[in-house]
């Protein structure tokens, strides 16, 4: 699987108006080596917790002072921490995926029967709500731009299934936020691509899902069910109806 490499130039930029030195610079993914201290670490939690919500209501493109203003610190605080955006943006795509990854492979070794595995994957990863944060290169199996990176490409599992084109339009990132996010950790991209596939083909071989269902279905089911809705209720209930329909449409029926 191959996943565009971008340069991460601007990872080693000190926050504007900072000095070098101090809390100034960090390393260009993000981590450090020495502790944090309480409130250096009570900051880090509030400005990854703003980014996720910012990101998976705005989408990538989101600003930085949106995430700071969610989070309730300067923007000044958040550079200190990731010292530039791409920074950001690549440790929330990347934990992100990761999480999906643990959630699929729970429903892989917890259980036994082949939708009641895919289902479950689907409920918990839509309920989580990290399809609104997955990265393009995860979301573009199965498209095919330049007719160079198609389904069969990426996914040998799905090979014998044509996969039609999938556009995502809404929360396109701008063109910067989206090479720094098809950057973020390729192979913790195929680590989800390879569990998920894994998941669609015991289903499919069990008959229980359409034949012409591919990773690149499961993958958007993901990402269109769960609406971002102001009222965490009406969210969590839409998110629910709206995956039973997916589901029911994902389904084989008897000839």
């Amino acid at each position: 699987m191959h996943i565009q490499d971008s340069h991460w130039s601007s990872a080693s930029a000190i926050a504007p108006g900072g000095a070098p030195g101090g809390n100034g610079r960090v390393p260009a993914d993000g981590s450090r080596t020495t502790p944090l201290r309480v409130d250096a670490q009570r900051n880090l939690e509030h400005v990854l917790r703003a980014a996720r919500e910012v990101f998976g209501e705005l989408g990538y493109g989101a600003p930085m002072e949106d995430v700071a203003r969610r989070a309730r610190v300067g923007v000044g605080t958040v550079y200190r921490r990731f010292p530039s955006k791409d920074v950001l943006v690549r440790r929330i795509a990347e934990e992100e995926t990761s999480r999906l990854t643990d959630q699929a492979r729970a429903a892989l070794g917890q259980e036994d029967e082949p939708w009641s595995a895919l289902s479950r994957f689907l409920r918990t990863s839509v309920a989580s709500g990290a399809g609104r944060l997955l990265p393009p290169q995860v979301l573009r199996v199965g498209v095919a731009e330049d007719g160079s990176e198609t389904d069969e490409a990426r996914v040998p599992q799905q090979r014998s299934q044509p996969t039609p084109e999938l556009r995502l339009v809404e929360q396109r990132p701008a063109p910067a936020e989206e090479e720094s996010i098809l950057a973020a950790d390729d192979a913790g991209a195929a680590a989800l691509l390879d569990v998920v596939g894994r998941l669609v083909d015991r289903a499919r071989a069990a008959g229980e899902l359409r034949a012409d269902v591919t990773v690149a279905d499961v993958l958007l089911v993901i990402a269109t069910a769960a609406p971002s809705l102001p009222d965490a209720a009406q969210q969590a209930a839409a998110s629910a109806r709206l995956l039973d329909i997916l589901l029911e449409g994902l389904r084989s029926r008897p000839a």
